[in-house]
């Protein structure tokens, strides 16, 4: 059984701190893989700094094909929007059920909000959460404190934000050291962000 840690987001783009964070996962605790789940373009409101969903799968591959633990998804491309975690938990689970164990990584800051998911009980009772520390105000809820499913993993607290790669790209400021060299060559000569 192959235990596998999904990391969720954008991705707009994929920079450093995510690919440590996840390389921290996977080297770390007993997950055997970390794959990134690029999370679509809401068809309800569509933000223009947000890249072509294909484009930001494209630069996570770009970031992971030399770390064969880490693996791009795309298997929110194809589910029904708005789409839910709990949603896509039950689909990846009803779809590798015979060699796959899910389990999820979120920063400490979504472990304060939890609470407020769709199903977030149902989250608990069939999943592992996988918690990286992330600065941000607010207290975890006291029913996750000592929560047996939920691990707390001393990853690096990385403080860089695809927003502040954006803003500064566009003012001409050199941020490629901020992105995997194969992220940057991509971003580059798509002329992103710009």
């Amino acid at each position: 059984m192959k235990k596998v840690g999904l990391y969720f987001g954008t991705f707009n783009p994929i920079h450093i701190g995510h690919m440590i964070i996840a390389n921290h996962m996977v080297e770390f605790s007993d997950l055997d893989e970390v794959w990134f789940v690029v999370t679509p373009q809401s068809p309800f409101k569509t933000k223009k700094t947000l890249l072509d969903n294909n484009h930001r799968y494209q630069m996570v591959l770009e970031a992971t094909k030399d770390f064969p633990k880490l693996r791009p998804s795309t298997i929110e491309f194809n589910l029904p929007q708005p789409n839910y975690t709990i949603d896509t938990l039950v689909h990846l689970s009803e779809k590798y059920s015979d060699h796959h164990q899910f389990c999820l990584i979120m920063g400490e800051d979504n472990l304060k909000s939890f609470h407020k998911w769709k199903n977030y009980e149902v989250i608990l009772e069939n999943y592992e959460l996988f918690v990286y520390p992330r600065i941000s105000d607010g207290d975890v809820e006291h029913q996750f404190k000592d929560h047996p499913k939920i691990h707390r993993v001393a990853a690096p607290v990385m403080e860089i934000s695809s927003t502040f790669i954006r803003n500064e790209h566009k003012k001409g400021k050199n941020i490629s050291i901020m992105l995997p060299k194969a992220v940057w060559k991509y971003m580059d000569e798509m002329n992103f962000y710009r």
